[in-house]
């Protein structure tokens, strides 16, 4: 799937980090969190050369200049270029809407234990008209309780124990849209009003299934958050930053999930040493399938972060973050979680692993 980005902008910044130079949302990070290290997760779609498999090759030739950040499989990464008569072209993945997954831990996602005899229960989430586990409105319907590669896991805080075994899967995350600077996202209209105008910047078909994906997003953000919630749609780092520090100032620390390897799904068993982060207020942000980095970020009052250490059957390690919502009574009483634990909104903490691209910011 091809998306043009017109503003010249786009292709300046990933030039400039295909030479290793600080991007100018690098900058913003850093003269605005001087003391917050920057997580993977943000570093790794900021700074997709810089994973850990192959690098950016950038070339100048008879179509112009040509920058690829992916991973040595065609189409499997962000390219951009800028050819005879196509101004600047951005390439962000093969296959899938938004170039990958959204929301799963896993290959297959992250498995969600529906009960004691060890069943699990997958519901698919980000395409067409359907929302994600992690907007509280959310309700799963029995044509989603089956095997789809987009799932989160639910259980009780009670639970997060040393010794405490759960079957999960975990490989790298397969989204690769990566952040534009402020500047290029804020010139792409991000609006239901100006839904065609979008499909037109990324001469996306309007009855394309990525047309379908790029409506959902846009619909899921403008929508008004529950009670007690604070919600926004980051489209670029430095609007993250903003939300972030408007809500928690500026001392913050800011943490995602980091895998040691991609395994196999295997029982996981989580070990000495889970950390509860400061305060009870968190602001979380999960990352959506979008031609670009979009950040579905949402505060409350109710939210405990957790780091939670596990290790595989196969000697694998993995710095989960975990998330507990302590008041549940505004959601959805069809959402998945309660489908799954089998509870009544509002009557226990309810807790779930992020997957590797979604950010936890906590006061430090």
């Amino acid at each position: 799937m091809e998306f043009h980005l017109l503003p010249i902008l786009a292709l300046i910044s990933l030039v400039v980090a295909a030479g290793h130079a600080a991007l100018p949302t690098e900058v913003y990070w850093n003269s605005v969190l001087p003391n917050t290290p920057m997580p993977k997760a943000i570093r790794d779609i900021l700074r997709p050369d810089l994973m850990e498999e192959k690098g950016t090759s950038v070339s100048v030739g008879k179509g112009g200049v040509n920058v690829h950040a992916g991973k040595g499989k065609p189409g499997g990464g962000t390219t951009v270029g800028v050819g005879k008569g196509t101004g600047v072209n951005v390439h962000a993945g093969k296959g899938k809407p938004g170039g990958g997954t959204t929301v799963g831990v896993g290959k297959g996602g992250v498995s969600v234990n529906a009960g004691h005899k060890g069943k699990h229960v997958y519901v698919g989430v980000g395409k067409g008209k359907k929302k994600t586990p992690f907007d509280y409105k959310y309700a799963a319907t029995e044509d989603q309780l089956h095997d789809d590669p987009n799932v989160a896991l639910f259980f009780f805080e009670k639970n997060m124990q040393p010794g405490t075994k759960m079957e999960l899967h975990f490989i790298r995350d397969a989204n690769l849209a990566t952040f534009l600077p402020r500047q290029v996202a804020n010139s792409i209209p991000f609006s239901s009003k100006k839904f065609p105008e979008t499909l037109n910047e990324f001469s996306i078909k309007p009855e394309s299934e990525e047309a379908e994906t790029i409506k959902n997003t846009i619909r899921e953000c403008e929508e008004p958050g529950i009670k007690g919630e604070e919600k926004y749609c980051a489209t670029s780092l430095e609007s993250m930053v903003d939300f972030s520090t408007s809500k928690l100032g500026k001392g913050v620390q800011v943490i995602s999930t980091e895998v040691e390897k991609e395994t196999q799904e295997q029982q996981y068993t989580i070990t000495t040493g889970v950390k509860k982060l400061a305060g009870d207020k968190a602001v979380v942000c999960h990352k959506q399938s979008y031609p670009y980095a979009v950040f579905y970020c949402h505060k409350t009052q109710t939210t405990r972060a957790y780091m939670v250490p596990l290790v595989g059957a196969d000697g694998s390690k993995v710095k989960a973050v975990a998330v507990c919502h302590t008041d549940t009574s505004a959601w959805n009483p069809k959402h998945l979680a309660f489908q799954v634990l089998k509870v009544k909104p509002g009557t226990v903490p309810i807790c779930h692993f992020l997957p590797e691209d979604h950010v936890v910011w906590v006061p430090k």
